[in-house]
């Protein structure tokens, strides 16, 4: 595969990538890997302030899923209310026992917070998506999309038995963290140059 400089009337430079054998040609401007780096950038930066926002708002009660005056400051538990509401799915009596309990609180807002300002800065994104990855799964065994009724035989309201927006924050999680989304409007090509970093990839 050899790698031409091609001259176009478009500001830019553009990459031409030409088979041995054959005469196709695939050109990719520079334009068109900035729109792509941008893109990533955006969904990294918008996943990343979901978690935070959830991390703030619990913590401190500003009065959207955590009423004023409930947050963790004031003695409330991040955990409690949505883990002993759990009506459904095989984890059930499990999420119930786990609903409040110290440990519980601390592992979960520790991840939220963890999570949120790592891929916000665009640094460890890979551990990060590996522990967001976990969390969603636990949050969507939790909620369990494929039961169509709860334990009390109410319906479930469920608008889809497998992909709800759990498994949405996952995978783009994961895409931001595959693709290196870190680089663009964010602190990933510092962090890659740790020492630490270089020597186990599996931090960036």
């Amino acid at each position: 595969m050899a790698v031409h400089e091609q001259h176009h009337r478009s500001p830019g430079f553009h990459l031409s990538f030409r088979r041995n054998r054959g005469g196709s040609t695939i050109t990719v401007s520079a334009g068109t890997v900035a729109v792509r780096d941008h893109a990533l950038a955006s969904l990294r930066l918008l996943t990343g302030f979901v978690f935070l926002w959830a991390f703030l708002d619990k913590t401190f009660g500003l009065g959207y899923a955590t009423a004023s005056g409930k947050g963790w400051i004031d003695g409330g538990s991040p955990t409690k209310g949505f883990l002993s509401s759990v009506a459904a799915g095989p984890m059930q009596s499990t999420f119930h026992a786990w609903a409040g309990a110290t440990w519980a609180d601390w592992l979960f807002m520790l991840g939220m917070l963890g999570i949120g300002l790592a891929v916000v800065s665009g640094v460890a994104l890979r551990p990060a998506a590996v522990a967001g990855t976990m969390m969603m799964a636990l949050m969507w065994i939790a909620e369990w999309p494929p039961a169509r009724h709860l334990s009390d035989g109410s319906a479930s309201m469920s608008t889809n038995p497998f992909v709800d927006y759990h498994v949405v924050y996952a995978a783009a999680l994961t895409a931001v963290a595959v693709t290196g989304a870190g680089a663009t409007w964010g602190l990933g090509r510092q962090w890659a140059r740790l020492p630490v970093v270089r020597d186990h990839g599996w931090l960036r």
